[in-house]
């Protein structure tokens, strides 16, 4: 079978998947069969335990567009797998990514995979828990949600998205030894809101990031009109181009209360400030750091944002500034 990347399994479409004939010992049967025309089947198996976890139940929602899933035992390859809840998750191994054949397409738990989003898969964690993953050769780290299943190569322990691959610096090279450690409060309060049917309605807050080109430009797309011949005016002398005016309104005012290198930080004080207004916890990425800045907004206008940055500075946040988006 052809293969994306070095480091990347391609596996079978998603429509082949979502037949309803295929089942644990139907595909058991037909990666032995593969295995025997010499055809890999770790390409075929490491995303079909999306598919073939038992009779579907139901489960909440999350606020990311998906269920929240633990799921049950599946067997891949002759190798059983048990999905649990596991706060004191760490694990070392090697790390793979996938994104562009499966880039648009639904993930494990109902979510739209999106390569450029910081997201990864696991065989085992609940869907979403979030993990912090460092790269053993570079001591990058990055924190990505679990929305998915696999990878079921041998000694791959996560498949992140290629998002994730790049700013742990493995892309290029398609694996890496890494360390996934599990984030115990983030993803103990993912499953406590889904639980309890909070945030469904709200955005997924996750940080997407513009994709890195490495070559060639986007196609635009052209829409073709016909027009009525010009009509001929008097020529007038022409006036002096009106002066822009500025509406405070037209970007998004927000309150930067603070940033913290420790999300269980960014948290609490996003907890501490949710009196204010609408308070959002945004992960950036500085010189190769993870750091979790801390916002209050957005404001329809400066006025506003002043008044809500008053409260912020008043509530023990004394370098909370205005920004604009």
């Amino acid at each position: 079978m052809a293969r994306d990347h070095p480091g990347m399994e391609l596996m079978v479409t998603w429509q082949t998947l979502r037949r309803p004939l295929w089942g644990i010992a139907a595909l058991t049967g037909l990666a032995l069969s593969m295995a025997t025309s010499g055809c890999a089947p770790t390409q075929l198996v490491a995303h079909t335990a999306k598919q073939v976890q038992g009779p579907a139940e139901v489960e909440p929602r999350t606020e990311y567009g998906g269920t929240y899933k633990v799921g049950k035992p599946y067997q891949i390859a002759g190798i059983w797998y048990y999905p649990a809840v596991d706060y004191d998750f760490d694990e070392t191994g090697v790390a793979s990514w996938y994104g562009p054949n499966f880039h648009g397409k639904t993930s494990a738990n109902g979510e739209i995979f999106n390569q450029w989003a910081l997201t990864a898969a696991h065989r085992t964690l609940p869907m979403p828990s979030f993990v912090r993953v460092t790269n053993l050769e570079n001591g990058r780290s990055v924190v990505v949600r679990i929305n998915d299943r696999g990878p079921f190569a041998h000694e791959r322990v996560i498949d992140m998205s290629r998002r994730g691959a790049q700013l742990l610096g493995f892309e290029k090279q398609g694996t890496a030894r890494v360390r996934v450690q599990i984030i115990a409060d983030k993803s103990r309060q993912v499953a406590s809101r889904a639980h309890a049917g909070i945030g469904v309605a709200e955005k997924d807050r996750t940080a997407v990031v513009s994709p890195i080109v490495s070559g060639g430009r986007p196609s635009a797309e052209v829409n073709q009109q016909t027009l009525s011949p010009p009509t001929l005016a008097p020529v007038a002398k022409a006036s002096p181009p009106a002066q822009p005016k500025v509406n405070p309104g037209v970007a998004g005012v927000y309150v930067q209360a603070a940033a913290f290198s420790v999300y269980e930080n960014a948290n609490r004080a996003r907890e501490s400030l949710s009196t204010i207004g609408p308070v959002e916890v945004h992960q950036i990425l500085v010189n190769g750091r993870d750091w979790y800045r801390v916002r209050v907004g957005p404001f329809s206008s400066g006025t506003q944002g002043a008044r809500a940055l008053a409260r912020v500075v008043n509530a023990g946040f004394a370098d909370a500034r205005l920004v604009t988006e």
